[in-house]
């Protein structure tokens, strides 16, 4: 068996990059017929440097990914599909990847084709929107979750809801060394004919070890020999920002507090031989953390296993590893509680001798041998149990018990009686941002496809406000303003085209299905009264949006033979533009694809069920296939990014990916579904849909469960948490044509069956 290993590295120094190498060598000790590691596998290195060469790695890296830069893990999830692995352990720690909490590692993942054991280092009991994210999408890709605690085992279930059998315990390794019966350490200046209190560990604020210093007045008063040994370097991190402020501030309170002579840095990084040297011949160990949310401490499981009598406070890891009297506890920052214990345990040597022989009996147990024995078990099962075709079918097949059920609560937290707010910080509204017709016309269109639905009143409810907020903001010579402050003052004169067409949709779309009679004539009469405005229109995208709105007011008026001529004449501009563009590399209207691209391709298909144009259909299946190509190539949808979008002959913009592109995808697919009646069609529709869901670039849901709103785009480095208005919609108006199409899909499916029987 050959293992991938997906981690930091020494000569970084970092405690994950030990905890790999110390777990690639249990491993491979199990397999002693293996004279090296690279027999038994190898690792992919996460650099912390854009520079490749920062480190001297072994000859067992063979691989490195620069931490922030994305196309290295999709370059390192091809290299481990392509090699001889057989199965791929991943260390994670939220920091030691890339993009925001570390979300580059998700798409590495999904790429994976061979089975996946995921070793969570760090489980947050309150994480943020996409921490969850990350760990519930780990969980979803792994075959098995390795975590250190109990602790751990219970905030996956309940905070991650992960399921309880997807978990494993196994506990952080110790080495399997013995005390040496010469330590050379005794003779070092701070330990010879002294009684050590020894910390080791990367150096930063977090550690508390001021607590330790304040202690030492009371410890030294009755116990003069005692000396306290800091043993580690500062954090690299906290170097980079800080230098050494935060060892130069221990050495400053020590001499206020006339304790210097008793405090000692080795500023170190020493090797596992080294540190049973040290452990051994310290007399007390001591972890001083300041909080309790630590799930997994390896320097503690190191202090445990070496024998040593330690005194730490009760973050979640110690009071596990130090119960049934393996160690002492002592409040946070309780520096008077400290002292206590400690001159407790100097004072009897028989009380001290008892907790190390506690520590030393359990820490056998974690010797790494017997860890790496353990991952090893895991791995086999792993490797019977796995099965890359369902991963293949998982994203394939179209599944509706996957859909959130449906929620206005968001939408009902941005509405108030003006219309819906355009924006939001989070899922909190952004009354600064006031209001604007783009979303209040979206809005109306959502809240008919859920009154459609199901004759839901709660849509029913918002329909009025929607519809006043457009009659508000028309024109008296029937154009529309767009953008309206807070305190209901107009801020433009005219808006935009965009605008103007999505407007012309949403009334349509009342036109065509209105819950009465009176919202019907209402709608009629702002959508007469905008009609001289259409020829007017200049740019595409606007004249699709309309073209729209005119084909669902003739799906109800079909011998208005103005309206008719109306949306011929606004359909031939996007023939010529595709006419005029189009080359066989290049099927669009224009020459670069901006925003809202599949609107186009729609409102031909529209345009086509209408007046039977051959030709506008032929585009239509053409730009349509292009499109596609272009951002479903991957298994899942890439749309085309606002940052700089796509030229012909220019490089493909992956971010930043708005929620608009994916509901024109799915409303395209599900259009042609409804001409064609192809089930491709139907499967690419979902596959855009879940694009909300996760199946994405990041591999990160945008819609929030929570909340029950949307985010508003996918960043280079996560998720853009803001919810407001147009993204929301989008998800909605998305998810309700989904539900439709499922519902007309299965329609077909019985139509045929009854003419086959016939």
């Amino acid at each position: 068996m050959k293992i991938a290993y997906i981690s930091t590295y020494p000569p970084r120094e970092c405690g994950i990059a030990t905890f790999n190498q110390n777990l690639m060598r249990a491993i491979s000790a199990n397999f002693p017929e293996r004279s090296n590691l690279s027999q038994s596998g190898f690792v992919v290195a996460v650099n912390d440097s854009e520079n490749l060469q920062e480190y001297e790695y072994p000859e067992e890296v063979k691989y490195v990914i620069r931490q922030n830069d994305q196309k290295d893990y999709i370059r390192a999830a091809n290299y481990i599909n392509t090699s001889n692995a057989d199965v791929c352990i991943l260390e994670h720690e939220f920091g030691i990847y890339g993009g925001e909490s570390g979300i580059y590692i998700l798409p590495l993942l999904n790429r994976l084709e061979k089975p996946l054991i995921s070793i969570l280092h760090t489980i947050l009991r309150e994480p943020s929107y996409v921490q969850r994210i990350i760990i519930r999408e780990i969980a979803e890709q792994s075959s098995k979750i390795i975590v250190m605690s109990q602790r751990a085992v219970e905030f996956l279930t309940t905070i991650y809801d992960i399921a309880p059998e997807k978990i494993q315990i196994i506990e952080h390794g110790v080495p399997d060394l013995e005390e040496p019966e010469i330590n050379p350490v005794s003779e070092l200046t701070a330990f010879k004919n002294k009684r050590v209190l020894l910390t080791f560990g990367l150096i930063s604020r977090n550690k508390g070890l001021e607590t330790v210093v304040r202690a030492l007045p009371k410890i030294v008063e009755k116990h003069p020999d005692v000396m306290y040994v800091v043993l580690g370097n500062t954090h690299p991190g906290v170097v980079k920002h800080s230098g050494e402020e935060y060892r130069d501030s221990l050495k400053t309170l020590a001499a206020q507090l006339k304790v210097s002579n008793h405090l000692t840095f080795i500023n170190k990084f020493v090797s596992e031989e080294e540190l049973i040297n040290y452990l051994t011949a310290a007399t007390v160990y001591v972890t001083p953390y300041l909080n309790e949310a630590q799930i997994t401490s390896g320097t503690l499981s190191y202090a445990v296993g070496s024998g040593a009598a330690v005194v730490s406070t009760p973050y979640w890891h110690a009071t596990e590893l130090l119960a049934h009297n393996r160690g002492r506890l002592f409040d946070f920052k309780d520096a008077d509680a400290l002292a206590d214990n400690i001159n407790d345990l100097l004072d009897n040597e028989d009380k001290l001798n008892t907790l190390k022989q506690n520590a030393y009996e359990y820490g056998l147990h974690l010797r790494w041998p017997k860890t790496g024995a353990e991952f090893i078990r895991v791995a086999q099962e792993s490797c019977l149990n796995h099965d890359f075709s369902d991963k293949i079918l998982k994203n394939s097949i179209v599944d509706p018990e996957i859909l959130p059920k449906f929620s206005l609560t968001h939408v009902h937290r941005l509405t108030d009686d003006t219309g819906i707010v355009q924006h939001a910080k989070y899922g909190i509204p952004n009354l600064k941002e006031g209001y604007c017709l783009d979303d209040n016309a979206r809005a109306l269109i959502m809240a008919l496809m859920a009154y459609q639905r199901n004759k839901s009143q709660e849509a029913l409810e918002l329909l009025p406000i929607y519809l006043s907020y457009i009659h508000y903001m028309q024109r008296d010579d029937g154009n529309f303003r767009n953008f309206l402050s807070f305190d209901r003052r107009y801020l433009d004169e005219v808006g935009s085209e965009d605008s103007f067409g999505r407007t012309i949709w949403a009334l349509g779309h009342l036109i065509s299905c209105a819950a009465n009679n009176s919202y019907r004539e209402f709608a009629m009469e702002i959508f007469h009264k905008s009609y001289p405005h259409f020829q007017n229109l200049k740019h595409i995208r606007g004249m699709a949006n309309t073209i729209i709105g005119i084909c669902l007011y003739l799906k109800v008026y079909p011998t208005d033979e103005g309206m008719l001529a109306e949306l011929v004449r606004l359909t031939q501009p996007l023939i010529d533009a595709y006419e005029k563009t189009q080359s066989p590399d290049w099927q669009w209207f224009e020459e670069g694809m901006t925003y809202d691209n599949a609107i186009m391709p729609l409102a031909l298909l529209h345009s086509c069920e209408i007046t039977g144009d051959e030709n506008a259909k032929r585009i239509a299946i053409n730009t349509m296939a292009f499109l596609d190509k272009l951002t479903l190539s991957n298994g899942y949808l890439s749309p085309i990014g606002n940052d700089g979008w796509y030229y012909r002959g220019g490089v493909f913009p992956t971010f930043d990916q708005q929620a608009i592109e994916t509901m024109a995808m799915v409303m395209m697919h599900f259009q042609a579904y409804e001409t064609f009646r192809q089930p491709e069609y139907i499967e690419k529709m979902f596959l855009s849909y879940k694009w909300f869901l996760g199946e994405n670039t990041l591999r990160a849901p945008l819609y929030d469960y929570e909340t029950k709103g949307c985010c508003d785009g996918l960043m280079p480095n996560g998720i853009n948490r803001n919810q407001g208005a147009e993204s929301t919609l989008a998800y909605l108006i998305s998810h309700l044509t989904v539900l439709k199409a499922f519902e007309l899909e299965y329609e077909y499916k019985k139509f045929d069956q009854s003419v086959k029987a016939c």
